[in-house]
């Protein structure tokens, strides 16, 4: 098991990322195929629904990785405000933008799936609200980093900002228990264990494991990026200093 403390160093993180990224990259395509093959091609169509059923195979591992972003993204933070662990703020500073992505697909996914289904691209639904919230938190957080004119004061301001935001991940996930609403309640994740029909549900997991894999990669690539960054402004202070 690889110990935060041994990440810590940035030649250590840059060796044990190079490692990773390639096997990162190789399992995002090679599940990203077989999920899609799967959802829009061997998947059947809903009786209901029909062939827009498939718009849930971007929308739901979307909607997971959107709110499992932002609870890395508060986790990395809390761990950056506690332990000043330089890793752990480069993770948070990373992951934000990946997770705005992922809640803009959700949003966008789901109002295309809803158009059809409702009528209507968007309702003040309690699910749609809480995660338009979410899309607003994480573009809060990346604003309020760049905020400062001291990047570590805005790291602390940003991280706050995530922790105190993070209320809202129960908010939507318990959202269609909690208040009536037309978003369908959990059929995956839930106590009694998935309502959907085999067919549906690997192709779920098969697109959430690549989204997943995707996330690994993507965020990999952007913190050894940042280490990068880092490097060559000490050096640029150092030959201003030195001049």
């Amino acid at each position: 098991m690889i110990r935060l403390d041994y990440l810590a160093n940035p030649a250590r993180f840059m060796r044990f990322s190079a490692a990773l990224l390639p096997w990162a990259a190789a399992l995002t395509v090679v599940l990203l195929a077989a999920g899609l093959y799967m959802g829009l091609v061997r998947a059947p169509a809903d009786y209901q629904q029909g062939e827009s059923v498939r718009i849930i195979y971007v929308h739901v591992p979307s909607a997971w990785m959107a709110l499992f972003c932002y609870s890395i993204m508060a986790l990395a933070g809390a761990v950056g405000l506690i332990w000043k662990h330089p890793l752990a703020d480069l993770v948070a500073k990373s992951t934000a933008p990946i997770g705005t992505s992922f809640t803009v697909l959700a949003l966008v996914t789901g109002s295309l799936w809803g158009k059809p289904m409702w009528g209507t691209w968007w309702v003040w639904d309690a699910r749609l609200t809480s995660v338009l919230i979410l899309l607003f938190l994480y573009l809060g957080y990346m604003a309020l980093m760049r905020a400062f004119d001291n990047p570590e004061r805005g790291m602390k301001a940003a991280s706050i900002l995530a922790l105190v935001g993070f209320v809202n991940v129960p908010i939507i996930k318990f959202s269609v228990d909690w208040w009536s609403t037309l978003h369908q309640p959990a059929s995956v994740i839930r106590p009694g264990g998935p309502t959907i029909h085999a067919s549906i549900l690997w192709p779920l997991i098969l697109m959430a494991l690549a989204f997943t894999a995707y996330y690994v990669w993507v965020l990999l690539l952007r913190v050894r990026g940042e280490i990068i960054a880092n490097k060559i402004r000490v050096i640029r202070l150092k030959q201003v200093h030195g001049g």
